[in-house]
């Protein structure tokens, strides 16, 4: 089997991709990976063939902060590889619509790869809150509205409105959480499946690392690892994060991943980063402070750390609520009231036993997942 992997290049996309195409190779089958920077220069160590996302004549395709406005290019990308390497198969990333639709026009199967749960509505009654509902409805009616567009843009005809959400799932969607991060009593489409984390990152370098490790000798206060997602014009993480690690007894270090420059506030015992990798930095932290995205809310379930969630926009507001049904993070308040005593979150959430021990039972469950096997057979499966 040859199979061409596709995914966005964020590492939140691109390292899970990576894992699932590190298992096809191992198994034997031909794999190519778009891939970049130093997860590139590691998948080839480790014997894949990769094509650098820069040598792309639209290097910007792959790129998830354009994922809507570059379906077309994202479209001439993989038909252009797809000419060159011949597959059987194509792997990409949720929010990848002109990869589906180059698929659709290969007349190849294609494997989804989500996040950590369900974004869009399920096929059966469940429990759910109102507002988690409505998100979902939203953003099912979203995406198959950028697909439309998408396929306007390539020239395909239009897509039949009783195939519903089908065109976004391909042959095989599979979620990187549990069963247990979805609403009770949820019934999925059958084309999506739990595999679990993909976990994987390129080698931490020593090199990168030392300011942290420098920072980190300093004290044995207790430590929040703060990943920063985007604020989609809501609210900035950064006030209460001053606030809460000056003069509490509270240390952080912080992911700006793609988020601006900051500069901390003067006495604040901060450390602000930006590195592709979290695990050398999870290993050290004793909570998890992020807004929701899916590679800190895994990261801190694979770690054994507790949660707290402040979501935005995006995917967040899905994936917060999951977390906070399952009872694996406390939400953080951050209003201007709550400034007042900014801290108290932290402690609470480092003093709570019930939270600990449901982290503890969920991240064992998916460091139990043989993530990259089912994967794997399910691109497999999606082949024959």
């Amino acid at each position: 089997m040859r199979a061409l992997l596709c995914p966005l290049t964020s590492p939140g996309y691109l390292y899970p991709a990576t894992a699932l195409a590190l298992e096809l190779h191992r198994r034997g089958h031909e794999v190519t990976l778009l891939s970049a920077a130093g997860a590139a220069t590691a998948a080839r160590a480790d014997g894949l063939d990769v094509h650098d996302v820069d040598a792309l004549p639209e290097p910007g395709a792959f790129e998830v902060s354009r994922w809507f406005r570059s379906s077309a290019a994202q479209y001439r990308a993989v038909l252009e590889l797809a000419r060159a390497r011949r597959p059987d198969v194509l792997v990409t990333s949720v929010l990848c619509p002109g990869a589906l639709l180059a698929a659709e026009t290969l007349d190849l199967p294609v494997v989804v790869l989500g996040l950590t749960c369900h974004l869009w509505t399920f096929d059966a009654p469940h429990t759910a809150d109102g507002a988690d509902d409505a998100d979902r409805g939203w953003r099912l009616e979203q995406s198959l509205a950028m697909l439309d567009t998408a396929r306007q843009e390539v020239g395909l005809p239009a897509r039949a409105p009783a195939a519903g959400m089908l065109p976004l799932l391909g042959q095989a969607f599979l979620l990187r959480g549990h069963p247990d991060l979805e609403p009770q009593g949820a019934l999925l489409p059958e084309q999506v499946r739990h595999v679990g984390p993909l976990w994987w990152e390129p080698p931490a370098d020593p090199g990168r690392l030392e300011q942290a490790e420098e920072f980190l000798a300093r004290s044995d206060r207790p430590l929040a690892y703060v990943h920063l997602g985007r604020t989609f014009g809501g609210t900035t993480l950064w006030p209460w994060i001053d606030a809460a690690f000056t003069g509490t007894g509270h240390r952080a270090v912080v992911e700006l991943g793609r988020t601006e420059e900051h500069r901390s506030a003067p006495g604040a015992d901060v450390l602000t980063v930006r590195l592709p990798w979290m695990s050398a930095l999870l290993d050290r932290a004793d909570l998890v402070v992020a807004n929701g995205t899916s590679a800190p809310v895994l990261g801190a379930l694979l770690h054994d750390r507790p949660l707290l969630l402040r979501p935005n926009g995006g995917e967040q507001r899905v994936i917060a609520s999951a977390a906070l049904r399952a009872g694996v993070a406390a939400e953080l308040p951050v209003s201007a009231a709550d400034l007042a005593h900014p801290a108290g979150p932290v402690g609470e959430t480092l003093a709570d036993p019930v939270l600990r021990s449901r982290v503890r039972r969920l991240g064992e469950a998916l460091r139990q997942t043989k993530s990259a096997a089912l994967a794997a057979q399910a691109v497999e499966e999606a082949c024959r």
